[in-house]
């Protein structure tokens, strides 16, 4: 077939590449790699959920794959790098998530800065508001901008950095985002928003350098990747109270066990990566997804020596696809 979905679709969405493509819906094959790279044969576009790892070994067993879609925005389990290399495209919805991930920051900070009590100068313990506070964007993916504008109209000011965006950029100025070195923008916000996608030489970005200089009784929100924190120097601040309160919606589970920095650690929640997870957002990134895999493969028809399988096709699978060769039948991707 030419699409194989394991990801769950709206109907509509699943009826129009359908009507374009032969596809086969199998969503139980997300709870059975070895099922899932037997299927993959002969297919030439896969969307599947972020559940499902997908490396240069399953990459042995498509050799006619083009595509794979993914309706969150991230690129947990895939090989990025392995990807690149067989020449497959990474096919993912840029923007589809940004309203929704942006409304959850908002929701998250609402509720931090008034849960979590600070000390006023009467001595009494209260809640603050947004309105007049700052906020620094640590990252300026899609969803900066409606995060920027939501922020606006509560009468924050909104300060940003990005690694990968100067300040002389052009969109500073058209998102409404005052660009800082991160140094700065950690020692004036009073509230701290990650946004900023995981790349591994972001590693520990936000550590030791930077931490111990957060403004007295910030909050933290991040939708990004735990892993841009050194744990010990955040588990520290917030020890400290320099962090008052913290939030992530996205944390690996190992970092919360025993004997962990971050383990006995108060007043931080953590959500199972459900920012930019709404049923508005889904569909729209389910049609930008299938929209794009139909250009793909509109782009580039099957070859001569492609042949259809079917679900009774069945592939020998060895436990190691390295000293396996390559799957009985398959095409040579050369």
């Amino acid at each position: 077939m030419d699409v194989l979905i394991v990801e769950p679709l709206e109907p509509e969405v699943l009826q129009w590449i359908d009507a374009r493509h032969p596809v086969r819906f199998a969503p139980q094959l997300d709870r059975d790699p070895r099922a899932l790279r037997q299927a993959m044969f002969n297919v030439r576009a896969l969307i599947a959920p972020a559940s499902v790892a997908l490396d240069a070994q399953a990459l042995h067993f498509a050799p006619v794959l083009r595509a794979v879609g993914r309706l969150s925005a991230g690129t947990e389990n895939l090989d990025v790098d392995a990807f690149a290399r067989a020449g497959v495209e990474i096919v993912r919805p840029s923007t589809a998530s940004a309203g929704a991930e942006a409304e959850f920051a908002i929701g998250a900070m609402l509720q931090l800065l008034r849960r979590v009590p600070v000390r006023s100068n009467d001595g009494l313990l209260v809640g603050r508001e947004l309105s007049g506070a700052t906020v620094g964007l640590v990252g300026m993916p899609a969803a900066a901008r409606p995060l920027a504008e939501l922020l606006g109209a509560f009468g924050a000011r909104v300060v940003g950095y990005d690694p990968a965006l100067h300040q002389s950029d052009g969109l500073w100025e058209r998102w409404k985002v005052a660009p800082m070195g991160l140094r700065e923008l950690v020692e004036c916000s009073d509230v701290l928003c990650v946004l900023l996608h995981y790349f591994s030489r972001y590693q520990g970005l936000l550590g030791e350098r930077f931490l111990p200089h957060c403004k007295p009784d910030q909050v933290l929100v991040s939708l990004g990747h735990s892993s841009l924190f050194d744990e010990a120097a955040l588990a520290e601040a917030m020890d400290s109270g320099r962090i008052a309160a913290a939030w992530f919606d996205s944390m690996e589970p190992n970092m919360l066990d025993f004997g962990r920095p971050l383990r006995a650690v108060r007043n931080l929640q953590v959500t199972p990566r459900v920012a930019g997870t709404t049923r508005e957002s889904r569909i729209r990134g389910a049609w930008a997804v299938v929209r794009r895999i139909d250009e793909i493969l509109s782009e580039t028809p099957p070859r001569p020596d492609f042949r259809p399988t079917t679900e009774d096709d069945a592939l020998d699978l060895e436990d190691d696809p390295a000293s396996a060769g390559s799957p009985p039948g398959a095409v040579s991707p050369g």
